[in-house]
Parts: structure tokens; C-alpha cells; sequence
């Protein structure tokens, strides 16, 4: 990480004025300044006297000379600041040869700027007093002493290629909470040492030390924010000590990113931060990384994972003077103490754009054997360095260039050339895992819980996120945005106005000409007039209009709205190039204007003389009812015009595209599903369902570059949205991205884990019974590594899981056995994965006919959603369900079941079942509702469920009971409407007419539809209620007049209460629609031969 240099290059430190200066005697003491870096002094100040206002100009400029040839390192100007002294000079007295000074104070020039590319910068860096000065010390609201700095290099100290690829690390260590007991604050001193170490060029690692830590007791929590503090000794003035602009915030713990930061662990650390004993260091240690560093510490990270921080306590010793004192080995581990090591997780550093990771790590005794498992690391810091460290074991001495030694690679050489890892201490190698006794110091740690709480960050990213705005780019270019198009003024729809305008104005006209001839009297008595009266009047207004010119008048009027239809609806512009043609177009002309005369008159008739035309208009919710309707009896094609038919209402409506795309994935139809959902994300591409569903589409058609845009758009549009970090895991997953796959998790779980804390506090706040948040209570309880649940679920160490391909493939835990035993609850989270799944492998492909029973999954239940627990998994099926991806189902459902709070459910065998139910397997679907009804007896959807399956497989009996059972709990199921449905059909084929009357009557007042009114009005007709079920069949009739069985009973209600018109046109629309039932059929035919009419044919 030292960048090799040719030749130096100077920095100049130049202080140029100080403000505010006070000395200890005189209002107008005598100051110089003292520049110091890395312990050796730069150079002195002129003395200059302060003016009565406390200024002074010093105008003193000091060089520092950077080469790396020579010394000073990148390094060391990262972490280690320039220190100007101001020293005042006390006036000769008598008989005094030399004079005497006095330090007034410190300030504290951070040199950062330049390894960020700067070559000049400006501060006013206060200046810190030392104890007993007489100078004001830095608080809020006084006026600050100061010194104004400038600083200036003649060319940067980076190049380009080191700005852009080199980054700058940042390790902050600030405690050690819960140490053991046996750490005390009285007896010899002792110096508390953390380190780690990181990679560098060539074949060395470069170490970080944290020396000195204070031992202190518990009684109160430490205060944030508090100053970070420079790792460098015999810092004067004590405010000098702190970093500038660098303070330590804290935050929650469910934030963090180490180990203890579950609700569980709330009330131990709290314990642990305020009560027990503490080793504070509060330090920042910086080293910069170039290019090749940096590449070297992305591969580390991803090579070993976890990161090795050591712990250890060595005693403070004096060399004695005058003797060369000499360190071996033996001397060196005797002088360690309490050596342990915590176990970092750096792998989130991989994750796109994460800069910082913070979190408390348990400390563990040092054992080699574990630290090399784990880390792969040979080599111990402190143990196998230990005599460059006990060296400079002196107070104070914190990351001195002495304490800071090269680590060569030569020890891994010959560490992994032995055949065993052989212990420090003996010669003996370890051929098993030693046992806790070999480190018993160590072992202390784990009994007293002992965690250091670290914080890591770098001032670029590793792996650089894409910008939102570079993603909505992306997602622009292959979507463009389709807003609604501006209505012209002068188009067509304003032409056919203008001639509507006209025809209303010339109706008016002569309506009026006509009553000034036979006068208004007559013309509300038109209906009492003959026709022949009626002719002689018109043949009469005609001759009156010819010979007043006003029909002439008229057809002036006319003809300008005549015109502008036939160029703007026609767009005739040019003549016509034969008299065929131009006599097919008027005619088409006519037609038209003919039908618009009608619309425009029909609007205009007076109230009194209009007839009253009944219309039903059917809302786009009703739309969407009937289309499901269609959908669960299989007829598709009913089911597409309307859905298009909502589209064709509403093509700005983007909830329609989306319910028409998850028509088209359950016909498996995925182009069309894809067209439709990128149309709805086109028209609003900041909506996440749309990003999603797109997502989905494009890893089902293997395009997996669009899907990764669309996904991550989706988190960056809404980063505390569970399913779009879930789906983006899956993906991860699919490409073989084990570090993000587990990083979109994570997400997706600390979303998920917010919401439920959200939610829980919300409740109580209502119940009245709000407890404490940050001090624990009843809210630990409902969480978990990856979901939430109640607090008296446990995951199951046992259980059945299916033996079906898609599981066989992505967890790789099934056997011929249908019943093996899967272990969930000792996994570790992170490790508990399927294997890649490619889409081909997924086995969920739905046969040609589909399952009537495809609303039992549309919309997820309350019941569910409500009673049993949740996991990112299983919101993320629900949200697949509701929109029919049932293909990609199957890979959340194989991670659902791998899931600590997750497993085998109620819910997951629910939806296990609904989705051999779309595959007409019906074995496996009611083996299943086998497993869930055990789970949970009291769920209506189970039962619900297993009424559709009894009735798909033609067991009425059976699923009559279960709908019965469904209708009668407290809670309804989700979808009721073809429970009530299938239940009066049921009773309408046993013949109990009066309960499938009450149940159609049900499902009216929940959910009126053509099928609810018909079942209505067959179960009346039944009953011989002639009235209602004509009233009944009038409402089907009217929601929807393309049914051939509700025309069929409205033909037996007209013959039986002897109606021949309109039992014949109800005849001829049940023949033109091709009734299918041949049983009705016959009855129709026998009840015309009864009556003798009713058939036009006879």
C-alpha cells in the first residue's frame, strides 16, 4: 500500500495568522509556533509578540518531505496529522541567562485532503490549550483561539489511476464490553491490544494496532456522539487527541452488522454497555490502499469471509538503562495474556455500494487450528510478531513506525509446508482440535460474553452500486415511457362534436317551425293523432321549409360539419378516382351520419317525449369479477374479452394490464404477460409491481440482464419493500452470486424485521399497553434470522417435505423416501441455501386444461396473513400467487422450507396444494391438505380448499361437506364468492332448492355477478317462485346477456306464465348462443309442446 516514488515530493505547512491569543503574563505575550510530524519537528516560528486584540501573523511555513524511499508513507500522512505547538516566551528576568517558555497549547492539521486528490487546502484549526494554559477551551458558543492554515503540494501525491482505484480504509475500534472479571483497574499496569492486518503490495500484510486501551468500570452507558481520537502518543494538549469532524454516533442495534444485533441480544448488551466493565479505546486508524492493495482485499474478503481481529493483554515495561535488552520467543508468549479473537464478517464490504460496516463480534479464545478454519489465516499477529510489539510496549506507544511491523509471507510458507499446525508453545503437533484448556485465559472471554464493537469503512465502495438514476435510465431505454396522448382540438372526435352541435340546432329549429304551424297543444297529443294526421302534418312542415328556404338554409348549416368529418374521420382530402368509389364512400357516409343524427337527437328529445331506456353499466370491478368467473370455469376466452374490455375502458389504467398480464401467465402465455407488463410499467415506471413482474418475466424467458436492472430499479425505488430484495436474492441465486444473494437477504429481512417492530409498537400503542422498545419486552420475541413470528411458534426439527423434483433439485435433501428427516434449527442462516435452480429445472409446468380452483390463490387470506408466521419467503410466494408466477413459485417455496422461521407451515402446504391443483394433480394436492389441515384444523382456506379439490375430482358429497364447514367459521376464507358458488350448484343437484336459494342469495348481497342472480333465479324457478326468478334472471340477463342458460330459464318463465314473444326471442337466443345443456334443452321443448308456443320452428 506504500506507492514507490522516484523522487519527493514537499508538502508545505504554512500558518499564516492566529486569533484570540491570550499568554500567561502580559496582555501582549511573545508566542512562536513548533510544526511536528511523526515525533520529529519540522521546524520553528519567528517569536512574534500577540497585539492587544490577540492576533498574531506568523507567517511561518514548514516542508514536510514526502518519499516513501526516504520514509514517510501514504500511510503515514493518512493516519497521522501535523502538530503545531505554540509556546509562549516568558520575559529575561534578572541574573537569567536562558529564556524560559511555557506551551500554551496545540492545534491539529489532518492531512487527509491530500490523499483525496486535493493540492491546496485551507483550515482554521482550533487550538486546543494544555492543562493550566490560560487559553479558552473548545466548547460550544465561545470564542475559539485558532490558527489559520494553509497547506500546498506542487503536484498531487496520487496519480490519476491511484485516485480512481485506490481507496482509503478507515478502522474504528471503540470497546470491549462485558471483559472478564479478572481484568482489574488496581495492580500492575497493563496494556490492552487489539490488531488485524490487511493486504499489501508485494509479499507483506500491513497490521493495524490499537494500543492502550482503558480499562474502566460499569455504571453508565458511554455517551454519543463522542470524538473519534488519533492513534498517535504524547499528544499534550488533550483536545488534540480528537480527530476532527469525526465522532462516533452509534445507532441501533438492529442496524448493525454483527453478530449481536438480534432483539434477543437487546437486553444482554444493554446490561453489558451500562453495568459491567469496559476497555474503551475510541480510535480511528487510516491506511490507504492502492490499486493492487485493493484487489487484493476484495479477493480476501472473498476468499476467507471472516476477518481475524486479535485481542491480548500484555503487561507495560521498562527496558533498564544502559542494557541492550533482548526478547525470544519464550519471553514473547510469556508476556501475552488473554489472547483471543474475534471473527469479522467483511462480506457485506462486497456488497454494491456498501462503504461502512459496523457491529459488536464475540471474542473467542485463540486456538489455531479454529482461527486457520475459519479465516484460513496461519499466523498469529500478536504471538507470531510478538517481539516487535513488546518492543514498543510502552505507554503510549500507539502505531509508533517501530510498532509497525512488515509481515512477511515467509512464515505462511513454512506454516503451510508443515504437515500439522503446531503450536506455539510445544513442538508437538496438533493432530485433533484442541481442547478449550489449551487457551484457558482465552476461554474467559466466551464465559463472560466479552464483544468488541468495531467499525470498518472505506471511502469507495469495492464493488460500485449503479445509480438510481442510471437504472431508471436503463429501464427507460427498454421501456419508453408511453404518456397519455394530448387530445387534439381539431380531430375527429371535435368534428363529429361540431355535427352533433349542428343537428341539435336544426332539430330545434324545426321542432319549433312545427309548433308555430300546429301549435305545442298538438304536439303532446301526438300519440293520440292517427298516422294518417301524422303524414299530412309532415308532407305540410316539408312544403313550408321548401318554400320558406329555410331546408336550404338547413343544409348550409350542415354542410361545413358535413366537411370537416369526411377530412378529419375520413381523411378525404384528394378526389376520387372513379365514380365506384366515390359512390361507396357516400353511402358509408351516410350511414354514419344517419347513426350520429340519431345520437345527437336521442340527446335532445325533451324529457316527456324520450323514452326512458334502462341501462345497467357495468363497473370495471364487476369486469374484473366476471373475467375471474370465466377463468375458474375454464372458459379463457370469455375470460380475455373481458379483460380487454377493461383495457379498452381504461388503456391509461395500469392495474388492468397487470391483472390482464397474470391472466396470460396462468394460460402460459409469457410473451403476452410480458407485453402487458411492460405496457403498465410504461405507464408509470416508478411503480414497483410493474418493475417486478417485469423482473419475473425476464428470468422465465432466461433474459437476465433485464431482469437484474428491473430488480434493482425496484430497491432503489423502495428499498423497504421485502419481496423486490427477495426476488433480487433469487436472481443472485440463479446467477451463482452467493455473496449478494446473501446480502439481498439480509435486506429483505431487516425490512421485514422493521415493519413487524413498526407494526407490534402501533398495536400496543392502540392497546394502551406500549412497552419500552429500547429496553426489550414482548416485541423480541417475534423475530427471527430470516422472518417474524409469533412469539410461541418454534421451528420444527422434524418434519415431512415433499419429494418432488423441484426440492430434489434445490436443496438436495430428498431421497426415495417420502418422509425424510430435515434438520433446519442448527444451520447457520447463511448457509442454509438451495443450490442453483436453473428455470428449465423447475418442474411446475401446468398441463393444457387448467384448475377451475385459480381463485383460491389470486388474493392472499386474512386469516393467513393474520395467524401463522411470516418470512421474506413466504410474503414473496404470496405476491407470486396473487399474479399466477406460479413457475417461479416453487424455487421461494424451496427456500421457505429451508428457512429457520420458516418450514413446513400450514401456508406452505396450502400453497404446495393450490399448485398441483392447477396441474389436475389431485393425489398430491389432497396429501398436502392433509398435512395442513393437521397443522392447523381451524384455517377456513384449508377447508376451503379441499371443497374445490373434492369438487374438481366430481366428489360433491365430500365437498359439500367442506364448503358447509368453510361457510360456518367465524373467519371467512378467502374468495367466498365460488364457495358459495359451488355449494348451491351442489344443492341445486340434490335438489334442496330452498338451501341453494339461501346460499345464491348470500353471494348476491357479497358479490352480484350474472352466476350468483342464476343460480338465484334457477333455485326460485325451482320452487315454483315465478316472480322472483324472473327478477333474478332479469339481473343475470342484464350483467350479462351472452349467457345461454340464463336466456334458456328466462324462456321457461315466459312460456310458463305465457309470454309467446318474448319466450320466443329468449328460444332464439338460447339456440344462437348454442346452449350446451341438453337436459334444459329437452325440458324447453317439452314445456312449448305443453303450452304451444314458444318454438318459431313448429
Amino acid at each position: 500500500m506504500e506507492q514507490v516514488s522516484s523522487t519527493g515530493k514537499p508538502i508545505q505547512i504554512t500558518v499564516t495568522d492566529g486569533y484570540d491569543l491570550k499568554g500567561f503574563k502580559g496582555d501582549t505575550p511573545v508566542t512562536f509556533i513548533r510544526a511536528e510530524f511523526n515525533q520529529v519537528v519540522l521546524g520553528d516560528s519567528a517569536k512574534i509578540t500577540v497585539s492587544p486584540e490577540g492576533t498574531a501573523k506568523y507567517n511561518f511555513t514548514s516542508t514536510l518531505e514526502f518519499n516513501t524511499e526516504g520514509g514517510i508513507t501514504l500511510d503515514d500522512i493518512s493516519h497521522k496529522p501535523v502538530f503545531l505547538t505554540m509556546t509562549e516566551v516568558l520575559p529575561k528576568e534578572k541574573k537569567q541567562k536562558d529564556e524560559k517558555t511555557l506551551i500554551l497549547g496545540q492545534a491539529v492539521v489532518d492531512l487527509l485532503p491530500l490523499l483525496e486528490g486535493e493540492i491546496s487546502f485551507e483550515t482554521m484549526a482550533p487550538l486546543h490549550p494544555v492543562p493550566g494554559s490560560p487559553l479558552e477551551p473548545v466548547r460550544a458558543g465561545v470564542k475559539q483561539c485558532s490558527l489559520e492554515v494553509k497547506v500546498s503540494v506542487a503536484e498531487p501525491l496520487l496519480t490519476t489511476a491511484q485516485i480512481l482505484g485506490g481507496s482509503l480504509l478507515k478502522v474504528t475500534l471503540e470497546a470491549a464490553y462485558s471483559v472478564p472479571e479478572s481484568f482489574m483497574p488496581v495492580g500492575p499496569l497493563q496494556n490492552y491490544m487489539v490488531g488485524l492486518q490487511v493486504p499489501s503490495i508485494g509479499e507483506k500484510d500491513y497490521p493495524i494496532l490499537f494500543k492502550n486501551g482503558t480499562l474502566k468500570l460499569g455504571g453508565e452507558r458511554e455517551p454519543v456522539p463522542r470524538p473519534k481520537k488519533w492513534p498517535i502518543a504524547n499528544i499534550l494538549a488533550p483536545g488534540a487527541n480528537n480527530i476532527p469532524d469525526a465522532f462516533i454516533v452509534g445507532g441501533p442495534y438492529e442496524e448493525e452488522d454483527g453478530e449481536l444485533n438480534h432483539p434477543e441480544d437487546r437486553e444482554f448488551r444493554n446490561q453489558s454497555e451500562c453495568i459491567k466493565k469496559r476497555i474503551i479505546w475510541d480510535l480511528e486508524s487510516r491506511c490507504y490502499l492502492d490499486p493492487t492493495a485493493v484487489v487484493s482485499f476484495q479477493k480476501r474478503i472473498a476468499d476467507c469471509r471472516l476477518w481475524p481481529v486479535e485481542i491480548t493483554r500484555v503487561p507495560l515495561i521498562t527496558a533498564p538503562k544502559g542494557k541492550a535488552t533482548r526478547f525470544d520467543k519464550a519471553d514473547d508468549e510469556s508476556q501475552l495474556s488473554f489472547h483471543g479473537v474475534a471473527y469479522v464478517n467483511m462480506v457485506p464490504l462486497l456488497y454494491p455500494g456498501v462503504k461502512r460496516i459496523r457491529g459488536a463480534f464475540h471474542i473467542y479464545p485463540y486456538l489455531d487450528s479454529t482461527v486457520f478454519e475459519k479465516t484460513k489465516c496461519l499466523f498469529s499477529l500478536f504471538r507470531d510478531t510478538g517481539h516487535h510489539l513488546i518492543q514498543n510496549n510502552k505507554i503510549g506507544g500507539i502505531n509508533s513506525p517501530l510498532s509497525k511491523p512488515v509481515i512477511s509471507k515467509n512464515l505462511k510458507e513454512e506454516k503451510i509446508q508443515a504437515s500439522s499446525i503446531k503450536s506455539q508453545s510445544s513442538d508437538t503437533p496438533l493432530e485433533i482440535e484442541p481442547t478449550l484448556n489449551h487457551n484457558p485465559e482465552g476461554q474467559q472471554y466466551v464465559e463472560a460474553g466479552t464483544y468488541i464493537v468495531l467499525e470498518i469503512e472505506l471511502d469507495k465502495a469495492l464493488v460500485p452500486k449503479r445509480m438510481p438514476e442510471e437504472l431508471a435510465g436503463r429501464v427507460k431505454e427498454m421501456i419508453p415511457p408511453r404518456p397519455p396522448l394530448t387530445r387534439r382540438t381539431g380531430g375527429a372526435q371535435k368534428a363529429v362534436s361540431d355535427y352533433h352541435l349542428q343537428i341539435k340546432n336544426i332539430s330545434r329549429a324545426i321542432l319549433d317551425e312545427y309548433h308555430r304551424m300546429f301549435g305545442k297543444q298538438v304536439a303532446k297529443l301526438e300519440s293520440d293523432v292517427d298516422s294518417e294526421t301524422l303524414e299530412e302534418q309532415k308532407c305540410q312542415l316539408n312544403y313550408e321549409l321548401n318554400c320558406s328556404g329555410k331546408y336550404f338554409a338547413f343544409k348550409e348549416q350542415l354542410k361545413h360539419a358535413v366537411v370537416k368529418i369526411v377530412r378529419e374521420k375520413y381523411l378525404k382530402t384528394t378526389s376520387f378516382e372513379s365514380q365506384e368509389e366515390l359512390q361507396t364512400f357516400i353511402s358509408e357516409l351516410y350511414v354514419f351520419l344517419v347513426d350520429q343524427m340519431h345520437v345527437a337527437l336521442n340527446q335532445t328529445m325533451p324529457d316527456d317525449v324520450q323514452g326512458a331506456v334502462s341501462t345497467i353499466y357495468t363497473s370495471s370491478e364487476q369486469l374484473r369479477l366476471f373475467a375471474f368467473e370465466a377463468e375458474v370455469n375454464e372458459n379463457f376466452e370469455m375470460a380475455a374479452v373481458y379483460y380487454e374490455e377493461r383495457i379498452v375502458r381504461e388503456p391509461q389504467n395500469l392495474e388492468h394490464w397487470l391483472d390482464y398480464g397474470a391472466f396470460c401467465l396462468l394460460t402460459e402465455d409469457n410473451i403476452k404477460a410480458q407485453e402487458c407488463f411492460r405496457k403498465a410499467l410504461s405507464l408509470n415506471q416508478n411503480h414497483i409491481h410493474s418493475l417486478l413482474l417485469c423482473g419475473v418475466l425476464a428470468v422465465l424467458m432466461e433474459n437476465y440482464e433485464q431482469a437484474e436492472i428491473f430488480f434493482e430499479d425496484a430497491t432503489c425505488l423502495e428499498p423497504s419493500n421485502v419481496v423486490a430484495w427477495t426476488l433480487l436474492g433469487l436472481y443472485y441465486e440463479i446467477q451463482n452470486n452467493d455473496i449478494r444473494m446473501e446480502m439481498a437477504f439480509h435486506e429483505g429481512f431487516k425490512q421485514l424485521q422493521a415493519r413487524a417492530l413498526q407494526a407490534q409498537v402501533t398495536k400496543q400503542k392502540s392497546m394502551g399497553t406500549i412497552e419500552n422498545v429500547e429496553e426489550g419486552g414482548n416485541v423480541e420475541s417475534s423475530l427471527g434470522p430470516w422472518g417474524v413470528t409469533d412469539g410461541s411458534s418454534t421451528t420444527a426439527t422434524k418434519a415431512e417435505a415433499p419429494a418432488d423434483g423441484f426440492l430434489e433439485a434445490s436443496s438436495k435433501l430428498q431421497s426415495d423416501s417420502q418422509e425424510p428427516i430435515l434438520s433446519v434449527q442448527s444451520q447457520d442462516p447463511v448457509e442454509q441455501k438451495p443450490s442453483n435452480l436453473h428455470d428449465k429445472e423447475i418442474t411446475a409446468k401446468r398441463e393444457a386444461s387448467k384448475c377451475q380452483d385459480s381463485s383460491t390463490f389470486l388474493h392472499p387470506t386474512s386469516y393467513v396473513v393474520s395467524q401463522i408466521p411470516t418470512t421474506i419467503f413466504m410474503e414473496t410466494i404470496r405476491f407470486l400467487m396473487k399474479f399466477n408466477a406460479v413457475q417461479y413459485v416453487h424455487r421461494v417455496l424451496a427456500h421457505e422450507l429451508l428457512c429457520p422461521q420458516g418450514g413446513p407451515s400450514c401456508e406452505y402446504y396450502l400453497v404446495l396444494a393450490q399448485t398441483y391443483l392447477l396441474k389436475k394433480d389431485f393425489a398430491k394436492a389432497e396429501a398436502y391438505l392433509q398435512q395442513a389441515a393437521q397443522m392447523d384444523y381451524l384455517n377456513p382456506n384449508v377447508w376451503g380448499v379441499k371443497g374445490h379439490l373434492y369438487f374438481l375430482s366430481g366428489n360433491h358429497a365430500e365437498a359439500k361437506a367442506c364448503y358447509e364447514r368453510t361457510i360456518s367459521f367465524v373467519v371467512d376464507a378467502s374468495e367466498m364468492h365460488f364457495i358459495f358458488l359451488r355449494l348451491g350448484h351442489i344443492y341445486l343437484e340434490e335438489k334442496e332448492y330452498e338451501k341453494a336459494k339461501k346460499t345464491y342469495l348470500q353471494a348476491c348481497k357479497r358479490s352480484p355477478s350474472c352466476l350468483t342472480w342464476l343460480g338465484l333465479g334457477i333455485a326460485c324457478y325451482r320452487l315454483e317462485e315465478i316472480t322472483e326468478a324472473e327478477d333474478a334472471l332479469s339481473e343475470a340477463n342484464a350483467l350479462s346477456n351472452y349467457n345461454a342458460e340464463v336466456w334458456a330459464y328466462l324462456a321457461l318463465v315466459s312460456l310458463k306464465a305465457g309470454r309467446q314473444l318474448e319466450a320466443e326471442q329468449a328460444y332464439k337466443y338460447t339456440m344462437k348462443l348454442k346452449l350446451k345443456d341438453e337436459a334444459l334443452l329437452a325440458e324447453i321443448h317439452m314445456v312449448q309442446e305443453m303450452v304451444g308456443f314458444g318454438n318459431p320452428s313448429f
